[in-house]
């Protein structure tokens, strides 16, 4: 087998490669963003078939680093990396949930939905943050003058951040909004000891500062250097992209009709594209799903892009959402978003705060256990269902992104009927009662009657 290879480029095409052990996250000609590109040529001497067979043997597999869902797919990510430079927490492998109870309710009973909060710090951030440790580790190893390693974050990326960098015996600054993520949010990288600094401003202020603070070399070796862990960092994107690869392969490689997803600052969806295509162009698969960007309707600049056909970017100052981890207003990874949905014939659509809670306390009624930004991805489905955009004879996916745990708040204001804008239709708050046995039964059968 040919040697695998991969390397930074600029997405927007321009002349020059880049190692992907070199601090840079842009392109030093036009200032975008880059990507990480494989050698097609290479992965094409590997057929299909042998491809799907081993990557099948290694699903599970104790041989380190192979049992992740994203290392086990390592040729395809960071092929160079040693495996002792690898930090894993045997992330991926996620349930994929056939939510038939919902499904049948709603008249779709191909649904599914990849619970991507089944992780070790509860979101799909975790496939992306594996890979960009795992990576800094090695340049560290090789002398790259690396002090920390730095994120702006909502609340789900400075979780993963801080705990693979935890396992690295890497120090880790988490840039938060100061009261603008959940209790459950605030207290991870609290407890896997990073710095946390809460910023007096929104998710898009922390950016603007973040990427001050960690501005790259181009090609300079700096003396020393805090290094940018969010994704407009391509190395998040190829862990993440695995989300894609894994719903394929849990399928036996075929292709499901739909994948529906939360957005915020693009780079999620920005990434199942990527490894949707990378099968595509190794010959796995012969055809796209069509992706769905959700947005809140508070914090949506992407829909508001789509609805001008992308012919202009759309920036805002998001306002205030249930949907705290997507309330961006000037996404990073805007460009390659457009790609995503351009690519795939995709739709973008966008959830009321209610529809968002209702579609949650829905899912929740019937088993599940969903964040406000799986709720708004669920909203979009069933608008989009109700419109016959989605046919009820389709396999439809909703990633899942985080666990509901994570957002206890919600859950609860729901459930008490306090939450601002949402009617609690479905609440089920506690019944309190005297120890009596016969009002006790009485309550009961009332209840089941």
């Amino acid at each position: 087998m040919p040697e695998y290879k991969a390397h930074f480029r600029c997405f927007q095409g321009c002349a020059g490669e880049h190692s992907i052990y070199e601090i840079i996250y842009t392109c030093p000609q036009c200032g975008g963003l880059l990507e990480v590109q494989h050698d097609i040529e290479a992965l094409r001497a590997r057929s299909a078939d042998q491809w799907k067979q081993l990557f099948d043997s290694r699903v599970g597999t104790t041989e380190w680093p192979y049992g992740s869902g994203v290392w086990g797919k390592k040729e395809w990510i960071i092929p160079t990396i040693d495996d002792e430079n690898v930090v894993s927490m045997y992330e991926g492998n996620s349930n994929l949930f056939w939510a038939e109870r919902l499904g049948n309710q709603i008249g779709l009973s191909d649904l599914w939905v990849k619970l991507c909060g089944n992780s070790h710090t509860g979101s799909f951030k975790d496939l992306g943050m594996t890979v960009l440790i795992s990576v800094v580790k090695q340049m560290m190893n090789d002398g790259v003058p690396v002090q920390a390693v730095a994120c702006a974050s909502t609340g789900d990326t400075s979780a993963a951040l801080a705990a693979y960098s935890a396992a690295a015996g890497i120090p880790a600054v988490i840039f938060l909004p100061e009261g603008k993520v959940s209790p459950a949010q605030l207290i991870q990288p609290i407890a896997n000891g990073a710095y946390v600094l809460a910023l007096d401003t929104d998710f898009d202020g922390c950016m603007r500062i973040i990427r001050e603070i960690t501005q790259d070399t181009g090609g300079r070796s700096p003396d020393s250097s805090i290094y940018l862990a969010n994704s407009m960092n391509s190395l998040r994107i190829e862990g993440q992209k695995t989300v894609g690869i894994e719903i394929v392969q849990q399928f036996d490689w075929e292709i499901p009709d739909w994948i529906v997803m939360p957005v915020g600052n693009l780079g999620n969806i920005s990434a199942l594209y990527k490894g949707l295509k990378l099968m595509q162009d190794v010959g796995i698969i012969n055809r796209l799903p069509r992706l769905v960007a959700a947005q809140a309707n508070k914090a949506n600049p992407f829909y508001l892009s789509y609805l001008n056909e992308f012919k202009e970017k759309v920036t805002l100052e998001a306002q205030s959402t249930l949907a705290s981890a997507i309330q961006i207003g000037d996404p990073v990874s805007y460009e390659k978003a457009v790609q995503a949905i351009q690519e795939t014939d995709g739709i973008v659509e966008q959830a009321s705060e209610h529809e968002m809670a209702a579609a949650a306390a829905m899912a929740d009624a019937t088993g599940m256990y969903t964040c406000p930004h799986t709720g708004t991805a669920l909203a979009a489905l069933f608008k989009l269902l109700e419109r016959n955009v989605i046919q009820s004879h389709e396999r439809a996916i909703v990633i899942s992104t985080a666990h509901g745990l994570k957002f206890t708040p919600f859950k609860v204001g729901y459930h008490e009927g306090t939450l601002a804008e949402v009617e609690s239709d479905l609440a089920n708050p506690p019944i309190y009662l005297p120890a009596d046995t016969e009002i006790v039964k009485e309550t009961i059968q009332r209840k089941l009657t």
